[in-house]
């Protein structure tokens, strides 16, 4: 289908000089809430590094949000990330500032200047998450829970079509784990897709959706 955001066909990838997986093929489309599963080692933070760049794409074809990753060169790839938002099971916010910074330092890095408009995203995304009146907060009064909101918040901020969540509820309890991922399925519904890496097979019971997953040196998907 021509309107895929991810398309990867025929793709090798690799970790330095070992190849993880074999003849991957798989696309996502916009709006698309997609699991990628495996056991620890399968290759699914290799495939999610290919993704976003973070590692060579070798063999193959591979497209991600317009950009060819066969061709992609290190000037590329802090564009490509800015289509890609990314949520992590370690939060990596910055301890010092409060949320309402720790948002603005992500819009200042990615070149908004306008401080009105940033407020007014910040405001936007907090909003998203469900928690509009935690700018002034700083990062250790929030919960684990918060805390995972303010990530995809950070990962909202410049509007991605794509959100690549690592393990985004490893740290965290069965409620506060739903919570989350219902959130992360809301997204969808304005066509963002949302790729997200778990080993909790519950969440794939309680929230149903398409499941692609690392097995026998490649990718299997199911429809």
């Amino acid at each position: 289908m021509g309107d895929a955001l991810v398309t990867f066909e025929g793709a090798d990838i690799y970790q330095g000089r070992f190849m993880i997986l074999n003849d991957v093929k798989v696309s996502i489309h916009p709006g698309e809430f997609c699991y990628l599963i495996g056991k620890t080692g399968a290759g699914k933070s290799s495939f999610l590094k290919t993704m976003y760049g973070e590692l060579p794409l070798i063999r193959g074809k591979g497209m991600v949000a317009g950009f060819d990753l066969a061709t992609l060169k290190l000037k590329q790839i802090p564009f490509l990330r800015r289509k890609i938002g990314m949520v992590f099971q370690d939060f990596n916010l910055l301890h010092d500032r409060n949320v309402e910074e720790n948002l603005m330092f992500v819009l200042k890095a990615t070149a908004w200047k306008d401080k009105k408009k940033m407020r007014q995203r910040i405001d936007e995304v907090l909003t998203a998450v469900g928690l509009p009146f935690v700018g002034f907060k700083k990062v250790h009064e929030l919960s684990g829970g918060e805390q995972q909101r303010i990530v995809i918040a950070r990962a909202l901020l410049n509007n991605p079509e794509l959100i690549i969540a690592d393990e985004p509820t490893g740290n965290l309890d069965p409620d506060t784990s739903d919570d989350i991922v219902k959130l992360m399925q809301g997204l969808c519904t304005n066509g963002t897709a949302v790729l997200f890496a778990t080993h909790d097979y519950r969440i794939l019971e309680q929230f149903p959706g398409r499941i692609i997953k690392c097995v026998g040196g490649t990718l299997n998907v199911e429809a």
